[in-house]
């Protein structure tokens, strides 16, 4: 039997299978030596003990043994070198010079200049002590919005207490909250404090240059004169911000106003064979149309960091992303862990091997652009773009760190499924495989698959983007639908806590 087969690169060692193989089946002329799912490695021709495994047309690990052709190559007889694997890059291709399209979206102009894309209350606790008084002020609107409100949305945490009020744990938390509390996604703002916290709301919000206002709340439950009258007086000030919002209106605006997160989660062998090159096909068009697109998960870029400081637009912009890899290094030592633990029990199945081997896939998401900035966890983004911004690998812990810089939109590519939503912006979910589109298809909005079938990432990548104008201006994605999205709020936790 004849079994479908891609080999990504004339460099590469192995091939891609399209669909499963059992032994003595015929995989690109090769005789398969063993069964092998599909989205896994065959060796096209023996490789020794110790040879440099390519796929992508990079390598993603060495061989631990001799392996034959047609043989499965994986976990059992590929692994990582003690010492980075490395090669020089030359001639990387940036971005095509593509004409903007003069593409727009209908969405909601802030008065500080932002640009939303739903409009929603935000109800956000400073601290973990106020989240009982926060999801039960949410949760009194969840039957009586209007229509034009998107909705009432809860953020809670287990932080803001018991840390130092300096350092890269406070510093961090505070680059959240303030990020969600001047999202354009919302309409409005409330922000609720126990009171004797170290995250004190008002000298947060100096720190970052907010005032409370008309759309900007403040309230403390020790002021309030406890629980129960905090529940009332939140309420009765969320009323007053739906009142406010719900004057506001879609206008349109050019697709440059829309700043982009990109995620992947539930990565499979085919998520940097279809879904990740596709979303990356649709990101260059955005910032050739003046867009902003964010890559983040550095763990999740390690290995393939080579390919991005290629492309950075400027010696400072590659020194900054160099710093942060090193910094991951010296985080990961001093925890007693590799950052080849991150590819997944459930990547592994799939098919991917190594973090190399994830990163390439990953990295496939941010297409051809220059990399123009590097930015920390949560801080605003400057320029427009391709922009980096820190994070951990762990996909709700990330997106969270992308909606506080100012991403209006999220797409998210999986091959095993994610039900990943965000509140309040909303994520496009993109299949990479057949299977998953057809039995995850109320998670799922786009099929990224028919790659397979022979259509090009640039063409996939057309429909995704498509998509991202159409969710841009109103139309609900299948996690909004499924009322996805409360319990999604992760910052990242640094720093001592005492």
């Amino acid at each position: 039997m004849t079994v479908r087969a891609l080999r990504l690169s004339d460099r590469d060692d192995v091939a891609v299978l399209i669909d499963a193989a059992a032994p003595g089946d015929s995989v690109l002329g090769i005789t398969a030596r063993e069964a092998m799912p599909g989205g896994h490695k065959m060796a096209l021709h023996p490789l020794a003990a110790g040879t440099v495994v390519r796929k992508y047309g990079y390598p993603i690990g060495i061989t631990t043994r001799d392996v034959v052709a047609g043989e499965h190559v994986h976990s059992h007889n590929l692994a990582l070198p003690e010492h980075r694997l490395a090669e020089a890059i030359a001639g990387l291709p940036h971005a095509r010079a593509t004409a903007p399209d003069g593409a727009t979206f209908e969405g909601y102009l802030r008065a500080d200049g932002g640009v939303g894309t739903r409009n929603a209350i935000g109800i956000i606790a400073s601290v973990n002590c106020s989240s009982t008084v926060v999801r039960r002020i949410a949760r009194g609107f969840e039957d009586r919005l209007p229509a034009e409100i998107d909705a009432v949305a809860p953020f809670t945490h287990s932080s803001g207490c018991g840390m130092s009020r300096s350092g890269e744990g406070f510093e961090t938390l505070e680059r959240t909250l303030t990020g969600y509390a001047r999202h354009p996604n919302f309409g409005g703002v409330l922000l609720v404090g126990l009171g004797c916290e170290v995250a004190q709301i008002d000298d947060m919000l100096a720190r970052h240059d907010l005032s409370p206002g008309l759309r900007l709340r403040t309230l403390t439950i020790q002021e309030a004169g406890g629980t129960a009258e905090a529940i009332a007086q939140g309420s009765a000030i969320v009323a007053e911000l739906i009142e406010e919002a719900s004057v506001d209106r879609r206008t349109t605006r050019s697709a440059s106003d829309l700043v982009l997160g990109l995620q992947c989660g539930g990565s499979d062998g085919w998520s940097g064979v279809t879904a990740n090159p596709a979303l990356g096909a649709a990101a260059d068009l955005l910032v050739a149309e003046g867009g902003t697109a964010i890559l983040s998960e550095t763990p999740e870029i390690y290995g393939a960091e080579h390919l991005l400081l290629a492309r950075a637009a400027s010696p400072e912009v590659a020194a900054q992303l160099s710093e942060r890899i090193a910094w991951w290094e010296d985080y990961a030592t001093r925890h007693g862990a590799s950052l080849d633990n991150n590819p997944s029990p459930g990547n592994k199945a799939g098919g991917l091997t190594t973090i190399y081997e994830k990163s390439l896939g990953a990295i496939a998401k941010a297409g051809t652009a220059p990399l123009a900035d590097v930015l920390l966890y949560a801080e605003q983004h400057k320029r427009r773009g391709l922009v980096f911004m820190d994070s951990p690998g762990y996909d709700p812990c990330s997106a969270t760190g992308q909606i506080a810089t100012g991403a209006n939109l999220l797409a998210f590519t999986t091959g095993r499924g994610s039900v990943f939503g965000a509140q309040p912006t909303p994520c496009l979910k993109l299949a990479s495989n057949p299977v998953l589109a057809r039995s995850m298809a109320n998670d799922i909005d786009v099929d990224c698959s028919l790659i397979l079938d022979g259509a090009t990432p640039k063409e996939i990548g057309q429909v995704v983007y498509q998509t991202m104008l159409e969710t841009a201006s109103g139309k609900q994605t299948k996690s909004e639908g499924l009322g996805v999205g409360d319990f999604e709020f992760v910052p990242w936790q640094l720093g001592a806590w005492m």
